[in-house]
C-alpha cells in the first residue's frame, strides 16, 4: 500500500497544467488536422502528436503510431452550436490520423493487458481549444505513464492516445485491430473531461467524477474507482451511471467484444457549458480535480496490475 501511495503522490498538478496549457493555448491553440498555424509545415494535430510523442520517449518508451484516414467534420449552422457538426460532404478531403501507443511489458503475465486510452484532438467543425475535451484526459493518460517509468508491472499496460472528434473515430480501427489480433484486455480506462463540470461545480470547488460503464463486466470496474478513491482518501465525490448503449472510445471496445471498459467524466449528463465551444479554454479547468481523477484512476490500475482484490 505504502508503494501505492507513493506512485500517487509522484502524479504532479503543475506538469499537468503546463501541459494542458502548452497544448490548448500556446503555442498551439487546438488540435486539429484541418488546420494549419501561419508560417508552420504541418496541422495544428501533428504538431500535437510530436509534443506527445516526445514526451513520452523522453520517459524511455517506445512510440508506435497506427494510420487512420479519416475526414473532418463539417459545420452546420441550423443546429446548436454545441452540436453543429455535419457529416463530411462528398469529395470533402481525407487526411491520415494517427493512434499513438506507448506499451510496458508486464514480467510475471504480459499477455494480459490494462489500456488506458484518451482522444487528443479538438473538435474540427469549430475552433474550439478543446480543455475539457479532451486534453484534460491526453494529460492525464500522459502523466499516468510518466508516473510509471520505472514500475515493474506484473501485467502489460498500453497507453493509447487517439482521435475522436473527425470521422470515422480512430479508436473504432484500435479496437478492431485488437480484437481481430486476439489481444487480451483485461479492462479499459477512457479518459474524457475529467473534471468536466457546471460553472457552480467549478466554483463551489466540489471535486466531480462519473465513472460510466455499459456492460456487468464493466460495472466492476466502476465499483473499483469507489474502491480506491475511498481508501486512499482521494477526495472525490465519486459516483458510476450504465449508459444504455455504448459509447465514446470506450464504447468502441465495448462494440469490439471487451465489455469490461469504462469511461471516468466530470459530471453525467455533461454539464460543461462550454462543451464543443470557443470558450472551452484551460484557464478555467479545475486542475486539481484533474488531477485528483488522475490518481484514482492510476490507483485502479495499480490494483488490477497487483492483482488486489476488491
Amino acid at each position: 500500500m505504502d508503494a501505492i501511495y507513493d506512485l500517487l503522490h509522484r502524479i504532479d498538478e503543475e506538469h499537468m497544467r503546463q501541459g494542458l496549457f502548452y497544448l490548448a493555448k500556446d503555442p498551439l491553440p487546438f488540435r486539429k488536422l484541418n488546420y494549419t498555424l501561419p508560417g508552420h509545415r504541418e496541422n495544428t494535430l501533428y504538431e500535437a502528436d510530436a509534443w506527445i510523442e516526445a514526451e513520452l520517449r523522453s520517459w524511455g518508451y517506445v512510440v508506435e503510431r497506427e494510420a487512420c484516414k479519416v475526414q473532418a467534420f463539417g459545420f452546420d449552422a441550423t443546429k446548436p452550436k454545441a452540436h453543429s457538426y455535419a457529416t463530411p460532404q462528398t469529395g470533402a478531403p481525407s487526411y491520415i490520423a494517427y493512434n499513438l501507443y506507448a506499451k510496458k511489458v508486464g514480467k510475471k503475465r504480459p499477455e494480459e493487458i490494462i489500456l488506458l486510452v484518451a482522444h487528443k484532438d479538438s473538435q474540427s467543425w469549430i475552433d474550439s481549444p478543446g480543455a475539457y475535451d479532451n486534453c484534460v484526459g491526453t494529460m492525464g493518460v500522459l502523466e499516468i505513464a510518466r508516473v510509471l517509468t520505472s514500475y515493474l508491472s506484473q501485467r502489460t499496460i498500453w497507453f493509447l492516445f487517439c482521435n475522436e472528434e473527425h470521422t470515422p473515430w480512430t479508436s473504432i480501427t484500435a479496437a478492431q485491430n485488437m480484437r481481430s489480433r486476439g489481444e487480451n484486455l483485461i479492462s479499459i480506462f477512457n479518459l474524457d473531461a475529467l473534471g468536466g463540470k457546471s460553472n457552480d461545480e467549478i466554483t463551489s470547488g466540489r471535486k466531480t467524477n462519473v465513472t460510466l460503464y455499459t456492460t456487468p463486466e464493466g460495472k466492476k470496474f466502476s465499483d473499483l474507482m469507489a474502491k480506491v478513491n475511498e481508501v486512499y482518501h482521494i477526495g472525490l465525490v465519486q459516483t458510476s451511471y450504465q449508459r444504455s448503449y455504448p459509447n465514446d472510445d470506450d464504447g468502441s471496445f465495448v462494440r469490439a467484444g471487451y465489455g469490461h471498459a469504462v469511461a471516468n467524466i466530470g459530471s453525467f449528463p455533461y454539464a460543461d457549458p462550454q462543451y464543443h465551444l470557443e470558450g472551452d479554454v484551460p484557464d478555467r479547468v479545475d486542475i486539481a480535480n484533474v488531477r485528483m481523477t488522475t490518481q484514482s484512476t492510476l490507483a485502479a490500475v495499480l490494483w488490477l496490475d497487483q492483482g488486489i482484490s476488491w
